[in-house]
C-alpha cells in the first residue's frame, strides 16, 4: 500500500495518547501530562502535549514550562532525575510558586524521558512526564507505583525515540491535547431507570460536574434549590449560569475537589438568604455534588459569603488564578525581555489571547519592548512610531486610557488607518502605569470578535498593573546591569599582547543571576620577546565592590610583573590587605620563559591549572596552596617550576568553570580535563576555549562568573 503522508506520525501519537492513558492508571495516578521540548533547539522550553485526568482550564497555565523555571517537570529534565513531592506542605516548601497557585493537597512525580543521564546531560531540553496521585496519598512512592513510572517512562521514550529515528519526530501543537476519560459503562434501559428513581429518592438535589467544571447532569430538585431552570444549567459553568456562585471561594472549592480528588464538602448563601449545603465526590470522571438546605443547626462545612448580585463579569474566580500565576511568575522577571515571555506564557493561554506586544515611549517614538504572536514584519512598521501620530497605541501612550475594540468594525471606525494583521479580530490597548505615571501600554489581540464585559476589562487593567511593575523593575535593573557591565568591560583586558612562539585564548563568562559582575579576572602580560606573565584571579563577590577591588589586583600584578612569581603574590597580599576591602582574592600567577622552556608558578588560594603535556597527557599541576591575598599583610608564597616545551597546554581557569549545583567537584575538573586531553594537536585554542565554556554552561544557570585563559607553547 503506497504510504500516506502523517499516517506514521498519526500512529505514534495514538501510541503516545494510549501510553499515557495506560500508564496512569498502572500506577493509579489522577492526573498524567506529557511535556515536549521546543522544535527550536536554541530555546529551552517545553511545552505540555498531552494532559489526562485534567482539565483544559487547569492545563493552559502550564502549557509553557521554562527549562529554568522553578517547576518540577522543568528540574526534572534539565538535571535528569525524579522530582518526588509528598504532599501540599512539600511542594509549598521546595517549589513556593506552585504551591502558592495551586494550594492543594496531591502528590507528584516528575521524571525525564530518556535512556541514559548521559544522553539528557547532552540533550537537556529532553521531553518530560508528570503524575499527581490524590490527596490521599502517602508522602513516599512505593515500589509499584514506582515501577510503573518507570516502566510508563520507558514505553513514552521508545515511542519518541521511534518516531525520532525514522524521521518524524513529535513535535507539540499549539495547544494541549487534554484527553477524555474513559466512559463508564452504557446501562440498559432498565437498568437507567432504576438509577434515575435511586437518584430522585435521595433528599435534596443532586448534579454531576465534568473535569471542567460543566454540568453535565442535574435533577429537578437541584435547580429549584440552585433557583435557575434545568435548561439553563446543563452545559454551563455554575459560577457563569448563576451569579451569585460567583466567588473566588466556590470555585476554588471546585478545584480544590478536582486536583486532590478528596471529598469537601461547603455552605453557600443565595441572595433570598437560604444557605445550601454542597457535598462534592470526586472520581477520576467527574465530581458527584449533592445539595441539601442547611437547617437551624447548620452542618460542619465551610461557609462561603454571597456574591455581588450586581457582578455580571464572566467570572471573577476564573481570573484570580491566572493573575495569581503571573503575580508568581512575574517576581523572577529579571530582564525586560523576561517580563514579555513570562507574561505571554501565562496571558496568551489562559485568557485567550491571540497575540501580546509590549510597547514603550522613548524620544518621543513607540519602541517595541517584546512581543508573541504577532509577525516582527508587522510591529517593524509601528516601531519608531511617532507618540504624536493618531493610534490606538500612541493614543495608549499619551492619555494612559484603556481602548477595546471587540472586532474589526470598531477599530476601523475609531482609527481608520490601522492595519489589521491578518487572524486578528478584537483588541484590548491597555496602558502600563507603575509608580503613578505611565511607561508604555500592553497590547492584546483575539482571533475573534468577543465583548469585553466589565469585569474582564477590570481583570485585564489588573494584568497590565502587574505587568508594568515588573516592567519598571526590569528596565531599572537593565540599566544597572548595563552600567556594571560597562565597568567590568572596561577592567577586563581588551586584547592580549601577542607573544612569539605562545598560543593564546581567553574567555570570561558572567554569572547567570544577578548583575553579572563579579571579581574574575585574567591577564597576559609580554615582558620581552621570550618572557610572559600570565595571572588568572576570583575575586570574592559579585558586585561593583567585587569588580573595583579586581581592577586594583590586576593594577598590582601588572606593576610586579617580571619579578619571581612569589615576590608578585607578596607585593599584591599587601596592597590588598592595606586596601581593607572587607573581601578575599584568589590568584595564580606565571613566569613564563619560553626561550628556556619552563613556567614558574605559585598560587594564593586558586585553583591549580590544568596542563596538558605534548602527545595528549593531561593533569593537574600539584601546587603548595598559598593564603588568599587580603588576610595576612605578611604572607610567604612558594612557587613550582615545571617544563613548559613545545606543544605543552595550560589552562587557567576560576571556580565558575568546574562549580555547579549537585555536581561533584572533582568529576568536573576531570571532565575538563578529559576534553583538553581529547582536543587535536593543533586545534585553535579559541574554538577549545569556546567548548569549555559551552559544556560548562550545559549544567545550567552559573552562579559563579567564569574566566579561562588557555596557553600554548609553539614550535621555533
Amino acid at each position: 500500500m503506497r504510504n500516506v503522508p502523517g499516517r506514521g506520525q498519526k500512529a505514534d501519537r495514538r501510541a503516545l495518547r494510549e501510553a499515557l492513558v495506560e500508564a496512569c492508571a498502572d500506577a493509579g495516578a489522577s492526573i498524567g501530562m506529557l511535556y515536549l521540548p521546543d522544535p527550536d533547539p536554541t530555546r529551552r522550553v517545553l511545552h505540555l502535549a498531552l494532559a489526562s485526568g485534567l482539565s483544559r482550564e487547569f492545563a493552559a497555565p502550564w502549557s509553557r514550562v521554562g527549562l529554568d523555571d522553578p517547576i518540577p517537570v522543568a528540574d526534572a529534565v534539565r538535571e535528569g532525575r525524579l522530582v518526588w513531592l509528598g504532599g501540599q506542605e512539600d511542594t509549598a516548601r521546595r517549589y513556593p510558586r506552585l504551591g502558592l497557585v495551586l494550594p492543594y493537597d496531591f502528590a507528584l512525580a516528575a521524571v525525564p524521558l530518556g535512556e541514559e543521564a548521559a544522553d539528557r546531560a547532552r540533550e537537556p531540553t529532553g521531553a518530560g512526564l508528570v503524575f499527581l496521585w490524590p490527596g490521599s496519598h502517602g508522602p513516599d512512592l512505593d515500589e509499584r507505583e514506582r515501577k510503573a513510572l518507570e516502566s510508563a517512562r520507558g514505553l513514552l521514550t521508545r515511542v519518541l525515540a521511534r518516531a525520532a529515528g525514522e524521521g518524524r519526530p513529535l513535535r507539540p501543537t499549539p495547544h494541549p491535547i487534554v484527553l477524555r476519560p474513559l466512559p463508564a459503562p452504557t446501562p440498559g434501559p432498565a437498568e437507567a431507570a432504576a438509577t434515575m428513581a435511586f437518584v430522585r429518592r435521595l433528599p435534596g438535589g443532586n448534579c454531576a460536574l465534568d473535569l471542567n467544571g460543566t454540568i453535565t447532569f442535574i435533577t429537578p430538585e437541584a435547580a429549584d434549590l440552585l433557583g435557575a431552570p434545568v435548561c439553563d444549567l446543563l452545559g454551563a459553568l455554575p459560577w457563569e449560569a448563576l451569579p451569585w456562585m460567583d466567588t473566588p471561594a466556590i470555585e476554588n472549592h471546585y478545584r480544590a475537589t478536582a486536583m486532590s480528588r478528596l471529598s469537601r464538602s461547603f455552605i453557600a448563601e443565595r441572595p433570598t438568604g437560604q444557605r445550601l449545603c454542597f457535598d462534592l465526590y470526586p472520581d477520576n470522571t467527574g465530581i458527584s455534588v449533592r445539595i441539601t438546605t442547611v437547617s437551624d443547626r447548620p452542618p460542619a462545612g465551610t461557609h462561603v459569603p454571597p456574591a455581588d448580585p450586581d457582578q455580571h463579569a464572566p467570572s471573577r474566580a476564573t481570573a484570580l488564578y491566572p493573575l495569581m500565576l503571573l503575580a508568581a511568575t512575574l517576581t523572577e522577571a529579571a530582564h525586560a525581555q523576561d517580563v514579555v515571555e513570562k507574561a505571554a506564557d501565562q496571558i496568551v493561554p489562559s485568557m485567550g489571547a491571540h497575540a501580546l506586544a509590549l510597547l514603550a515611549e522613548q524620544d518621543g517614538r513607540v519602541r517595541i519592548v517584546g512581543h508573541r504572536g504577532y509577525s516582527a514584519a508587522h510591529l517593524a512598521e509601528l516601531d519608531g512610531t511617532p507618540v504624536s501620530a493618531d493610534t490606538a497605541i500612541t493614543h495608549i501612550l499619551r492619555t494612559a486610557t484603556p481602548l477595546f475594540f471587540g472586532d474589526v468594525g470598531e477599530l476601523l471606525v475609531a482609527h481608520p488607518d490601522a492595519v489589521v494583521e491578518d487572524g486578528m479580530a478584537a483588541w484590548a490597548f491597555l496602558p502600563l502605569i507603575a509608580s503613578n505615571r505611565p511607561i508604555g501600554s500592553l497590547v492584546l489581540a483575539y482571533g475573534h470578535p468577543r465583548v469585553f464585559a466589565p469585569g474582564e476589562r477590570a481583570v485585564l487593567t489588573s494584568i497590565a498593573g502587574l505587568i508594568a511593575q515588573a516592567l519598571d523593575r526590569a528596565r531599572l535593573y537593565d540599566a544597572t546591569h548595563q552600567l556594571a557591565r560597562s565597568l567590568q568591560t572596561g577592567l577586563l583586558p581588551h586584547t592580549l599582547p601577542r607573544v612569539p612562539r605562545l598560543d593564546v585564548a581567553a574567555r570570561y563568562l558572567p554569572a547567570a543571576y544577578g548583575l553579572e559582575i563579579g571579581g574574575d579576572f585574567y591577564d597576559l602580560i609580554r615582558i620581552d620577546d621570550t618572557t610572559v606573565a600570565a595571572a588568572i584571579g576570583d575575586v570574592q563577590g559579585h558586585n561593583v565592590n567585587a569588580a573595583a577591588l579586581m581592577g586594583q589586583v590586576r593594577t598590582a600584578v601588572h606593576a610586579g610583573a617580571g619579578a619571581p612569581p612569589e615576590e608578585v603574590l607578596a607585593r599584591t597580599n599587601r596592597l590588598v590587605t592595606d586596601l581593607e576591602p572587607g573581601l578575599f582574592t584568589s590568584c595564580l600567577y606565571a613566569h613564563i620563559d619560553l626561550a628556556g622552556h619552563t613556567v614558574r608558578l605559585a598560587s594564593a588560594g586558586h585553583p591549580p591549572p590544568l596542563l596538558r603535556h605534548p602527545g595528549g597527557a593531561t593533569e593537574m599541576l600539584n601546587l603548595p596552596a598559598g593564603l588568599l591575598l587580603g588576610i595576612e599583610p605578611g604572607t610567604v608564597y612558594t612557587a613550582v617550576e615545571i617544563p613548559f616545551g613545545p606543544g605543552a597546554l595550560l589552562a587557567f581557569f576560576t571556580d565558575g568553570l568546574v562549580e555547579a549545583p549537585g555536581r561533584d567537584i572533582e568529576d568536573a575538573i576531570d571532565a575538563v580535563a578529559a576534553r583538553i586531553r581529547a582536543a587535536p594537536e593543533h586545534r585553535p585554542l579559541g574554538d577549545l576555549a569556546d567548548e569549555l565554556i559551552e559544556h560548562a554552561h550545559r549544567d545550567g544557570p552559573r552562579r559563579d562568573d567564569i574566566a579561562l585563559l588557555l596557553l600554548r607553547a609553539a614550535g621555533p
